[in-house]
């Protein structure tokens, strides 16, 4: 029985078991998906020689970026947006082989697409983490400029307490690529003036639990078109099957 699973830490809230587990149940694939939950990236070399039949892993929260010096090989696509978050594992001799690549660019780039017009050209993501890459790729190759958005003081990014209204009419595109608002903290939502939105302002926010984060409800309020990030993870997870089973190229 081939083996697929999912790295991270924690690994509380994981869409990939139930999705990937169901899949084979439906079309009689002779698979299992697991929860790898390491405490250090330092693990995976032991995930990958004790499960002998692992075929496919997805990387998650924190390792995106940390996984890289453990692969021996990464797509273009994912050594230009810096990091990884599907490994294909083959098996040669006794020897394994691991390849990255970036799933969260498909997925994010084929669900927000049909939502820009033409007066979409600049965009703010909340985060710098390996997600936030992943998008300020797909919004580069949408056409779309990008600012990213910290909390702390970081070379090429501006901070939430210097948006001004101004800004929000400016980059009116706005992808929140952090926890703030994820259950079970769904009181939190990212420090913005929400009442400059209106309906040419776009919010996207990558969770997905739960469906509307207050992210979204304070901009809907002001006329903004929203979405959450369900869709993205269907769509990296069809991504995913693809580059395990070589569907996918760089």
């Amino acid at each position: 029985m081939d083996k697929y699973g999912l790295i991270g830490y924690p690994l509380v809230h994981s869409f990939s078991i139930s999705y990937f587990n169901q899949k084979f149940i439906d079309e009689k694939i002779d698979a299992v998906y697991e929860n790898f939950e390491i405490p250090t990236i330092d693990l995976l070399p032991e995930v990958i020689d004790s499960n002998p039949d692992l075929r496919g892993l997805n990387v998650t929260i924190p390792y995106k970026q940390k996984v890289m010096p453990f692969l021996d090989a990464i797509s273009q696509e994912a050594m230009a947006i810096g990091a990884v978050n599907v490994i294909k594992v083959t098996r040669e001799g006794g020897k394994s082989r691991l390849k990255g690549y970036n799933s969260d660019v498909i997925g994010f780039t084929k669900s927000i697409e049909s939502m820009l017009e033409k007066f979409h050209k600049k965009a703010l993501i909340l985060g710098t983490g390996g997600a936030s890459k992943a998008v300020d790729y797909g919004l580069k190759s949408l056409g779309l400029e990008t600012v990213f958005v910290s909390r702390y003081q970081r070379p090429g990014t501006i901070q939430y307490e210097d948006i001004t209204p101004d800004i929000i009419k400016e980059y009116n595109v706005i992808v929140n690529c952090t926890p703030c608002g994820m259950y079970p903290h769904t009181e939190e939502c990212p420090k913005l003036p929400y009442e400059a939105m209106d309906n040419r302002t776009i919010l996207y926010d990558l969770i997905y639990n739960p469906d509307t984060t207050l992210f979204m409800k304070k901009g809907a309020e002001h006329g903004a078109n929203t979405k959450n990030g369900l869709e993205m993870l269907l769509l990296q997870a069809f991504a995913s099957w693809d580059f395990w089973h070589g569907k996918e190229q760089d």
